[in-house]
């Protein structure tokens, strides 16, 4: 709905002070990026190609410079620019694919389950990197997760929806202090008992 893909069957969607359906959709797009769960590069296009097709789409041409500069923010050498997409790691594209979403300059980034796919460590680190440019470009940034530790380390707002109601909004120390209604606590509960368990496994295993 923010990206008017789907139109809102009640209320109204605003980007700052405007109604997203009252702008024209170039317009709008050019001010979301937007990361995919499932990457979504072009697989016959170069990663710096594929870096530049929203500019490309609305007629504009991407310095070199420009992709070069995108890619050391995702923290990506210069010349992976010139690379396929099958020649990366699943870490390495995803990386591409939030440089993609940076390329317009978007004011803000959404991003759809956006870690999914990747090892543990590699969605850890991703996860952080994404969290320290959001803070550095001062980007509004929405994630969708299913996974509430990711969501609690990495957000400053959270918001629980079921069924397509939003059941909970609150931040992640007020979730984890008890906030927000019984569907919102099954979730914190989840890796808050991992937490407890993995506890457990190191301290009986030092005790022995």
């Amino acid at each position: 709905m923010v990206n008017t893909l789907v139109t809102p069957s009640g209320g109204r969607v605003l980007f700052g002070d405007d109604d997203v359906t009252t702008l024209k959709q170039s317009q709008l797009r050019r001010r979301v990026g937007y990361v995919f769960q499932g990457i979504g590069l072009f697989p016959h296009f170069t990663v710096g190609e594929n870096i530049a097709i929203g500019p490309r789409l609305a007629g504009e041409k991407l310095p070199a410079a420009r992709i070069a500069q995108l890619l050391t923010l995702v923290e990506l050498e210069p010349d992976v620019a010139s690379r396929m997409p099958d020649e990366l790691s699943g870490g390495q594209r995803q990386r591409v694919g939030v440089a993609r979403a940076l390329a317009g300059d978007p004011e803000l980034l959404i991003m759809d389950e956006p870690f999914g796919a990747l090892d543990p460590i590699t969605r850890d680190a991703l996860g952080e990197k994404v969290r320290e440019l959001h803070d550095k470009l001062g980007l509004t940034t929405i994630m969708v997760t299913h996974d509430m530790a990711e969501a609690l380390l990495l957000a400053d707002r959270v918001l629980v929806m079921s069924y397509g109601d939003l059941v909970a909004d609150h931040t992640p120390r007020e979730l984890l202090a008890g906030k927000g209604g019984e569907i919102a606590q099954g979730l914190v509960a989840v890796p808050r008992q991992q937490a407890e368990k993995l506890a457990l496994m190191e301290k009986s295993g030092a005790a022995s």
